[in-house]
C-alpha cells in the first residue's frame, strides 16, 4: 500500500520518528489509529453512560407518576386534538 500524506503530516511523522519513540512510519500510523479508536470509543461510551442516565431517571420518574414528555411543544399534536 502507498499512501501520500499532506506535508504537515508527513512533519509530523518526521518528528515522531526523530524523538526516538517509533522505529518507523508503520509504527507511527499504527499508534494514530489506536488512538483514534481510543478516542472514539470514549466517545460512544461517554454517550452510552449519558442514554443511561436518562433512561434511568426516565424510569423512576414513570414509577413515581411523573411522566415528563420533552420535545413537544403542542401536545395536542402528540395524542390528537378531538376539538376538531
Amino acid at each position: 500500500m502507498q499512501i501520500f500524506l499532506p506535508p504537515e503530516v508527513e512533519a509530523l511523522l518526521q518528528r515522531q520518528l526523530k524523538s526516538g519513540k517509533y522505529h518507523n512510519a508503520v509504527d507511527v500510523i499504527v499508534a494514530g489509529i489506536k488512538l483514534l479508536e481510543q478516542q472514539e470509543e470514549e466517545i460512544y461510551q461517554g454517550r452510552l453512560e449519558e442514554l443511561q442516565m436518562e433512561a434511568r431517571i426516565g424510569l423512576e420518574a414513570s414509577q413515581e407518576g411523573n411522566v415528563v414528555i420533552s420535545g413537544y411543544r403542542d401536545l395536542s399534536s402528540l395524542f390528537g386534538d378531538d376539538d376538531d
